[in-house]
């Protein structure tokens, strides 16, 4: 049992020097699109709430959310007051919410793609189906909760800040959600599914 848990404390471990280090890879971890970045760091949160569990996957979450939260207090952008309570753009300060959307989502990531996996495993549903249905509900929580939360808490300050019609911007936030969003979740179903699929016999997990 020591042994077992051992192991799994390295693996833990290992997806957050993942993590971290997907992070500093320029046009990696974070790709910038001029008003808001993709990103790349959900795959290593859904890949850990797989192969390890929800709460491990919630770890690294939570490592993610904090990687947004220095690097957009660290290298301000146009929206970077939504992630960190500690910028100020055009008048607009980040506040509690900013820490609320930067951590929240990236640590329910991790939390929902293990939970999900664990029930769809219990009933037997095929593992390549379970994987990408998980992998697919823990990024596109990721995209609608952070784009929720922008509409909710910074509504009209992410208007201004990107210079739109603020009457316009909840047509604007759905047309994220179903370009980038979708890309992003089908990119991370294809690729969790690869890596759990072989990380699996490897690690005989």
């Amino acid at each position: 049992m020591k042994k077992t848990n051992m192991k799994r404390f390295t693996l833990l471990a290992l997806f957050i020097a993942i993590e971290i280090a997907v992070s500093v890879i320029p046009f990696l971890g974070f790709i910038p699109l001029g008003f808001i970045n993709a990103t790349t760091l959900h795959i290593p949160v859904i890949v850990a709430a797989i192969l390890l569990g929800k709460k491990e996957g919630a770890i690294v979450g939570f490592v993610f959310g904090l990687i947004s939260l220095i690097k957009h207090t660290l290298e301000p952008s146009v929206s970077s007051f939504i992630f960190s309570p500690f910028i100020t753009i055009g008048g607009t300060s980040g506040n509690f919410a900013s820490l609320l959307i930067a951590i929240v989502p990236r640590t329910l990531i991790g939390f929902l793609s293990g939970f999900l996996y664990e029930i769809l495993s219990k009933r037997k549903i095929n593992d390549v189906i379970s994987i990408s249905i998980s992998a697919v509900v823990g990024s596109l929580t990721n995209t609608i909760l952070v784009l929720g939360g922008i509409v909710v808490f910074f509504g009209r300050a992410y208007a201004d800040a990107i210079a739109i019609p603020y009457n316009t911007l909840l047509t604007f936030i759905m047309g994220i959600v179903t370009s980038s969003g979708i890309i992003e979740a089908i990119v991370a179903a294809i690729i969790a599914v690869a890596i759990c699929k072989a990380g699996k016999r490897v690690l005989s997990l």
